[in-house]
């Protein structure tokens, strides 16, 4: 982390779990232990969750998130929610274009980069993930695969918007699998995006840039690897489920 160039943020990603009462239950455990956290802190819960979060947020410095979005703003998208819908509830940042999003539910690099653009349109600010399989990171492809990504993404993408932008890379073969990149691996990953951002816009707002490390960090490895240089915080999926955990990570990315 490089605190003087940028905000370190931690967000936890729930994917599919905890209901309603497990929600309330995990967040009022949680918000005590990371009130004096000295980065951001967001949690991205499941669309059901929502308004649960935000009761249970209300007045504290955590801020909320789901996780997708439709790039339409209304219409015939059976089991969609669009960006505007999120807005209005109160919603502060979307994940979009998490690995699972590509692998199981067809999302393209072209589908992502609509969704960024109506996230943004919506006022949301986007936590936008890239990261490469395993076979493509053997065949020496991840600058390629992830610069591209990156690329299509922030297509249209203006150097003010960028600023609402936090890039998290989450190599697939390092998610849910108990594999974790080295601490030097996520870094040189996520300085060839800030590398790949400077390209696109300038060096001044790469270095603004918070990019995030997703594979699998938890409260054993979070130190080593929010001590890189590139690594400004993480999108954490497992240990975000538990609240000494998460705090754990939070802790370390607030330099205690």
């Amino acid at each position: 982390m490089n605190k003087n160039l940028r905000r370190a943020v931690i967000a936890g990603n729930w994917k599919m779990n905890k209901n309603r009462a497990e929600a309330k239950a995990l967040l009022a455990e949680l918000l005590p232990m990371v009130k004096e956290a000295d980065c951001g802190v967001i949690v991205c819960v499941p669309f059901t969750d929502l308004e649960t979060a935000l009761e249970a947020t209300r007045g504290t410095s955590v801020a909320v998130g789901a996780q997708n979005c439709h790039w339409e703003k209304s219409g015939a998208f059976t089991g969609e929610i669009s960006a505007q819908m999120l807005a209005e509830m109160g919603i502060q940042y979307v994940i979009i274009g998490h690995s699972e999003r590509r692998q199981y539910f067809g999302e393209t690099d072209e589908t992502v980069g609509r969704r960024v653009r109506a996230a943004l349109d919506a006022g949301l600010q986007v936590i936008l993930c890239v990261g490469e399989t395993l076979s493509q990171r053997e065949q020496g492809i991840t600058g390629e695969v992830v610069g591209l990504q990156t690329k299509v993404a922030l297509q249209g993408v203006s150097a003010e918007e960028l600023q609402k932008i936090i890039i998290a890379y989450e190599p697939v073969w390092a998610i849910g699998t108990g594999r974790t990149a080295t601490s030097a691996q996520a870094n040189e990953v996520n300085h060839l995006i800030r590398e790949v951002v400077a390209g696109l816009y300038s060096k001044a707002d790469a270095d603004a840039l918070t990019i995030q490390y997703g594979g699998s960090m938890n409260a054993k490895n979070a130190a080593e690897l929010l001590g890189q240089e590139d690594v400004d915080g993480g999108l954490i999926g497992g240990a975000s489920l538990k609240a000494p955990d998460f705090t754990a990570i939070v802790n370390a990315a607030s330099g205690k």
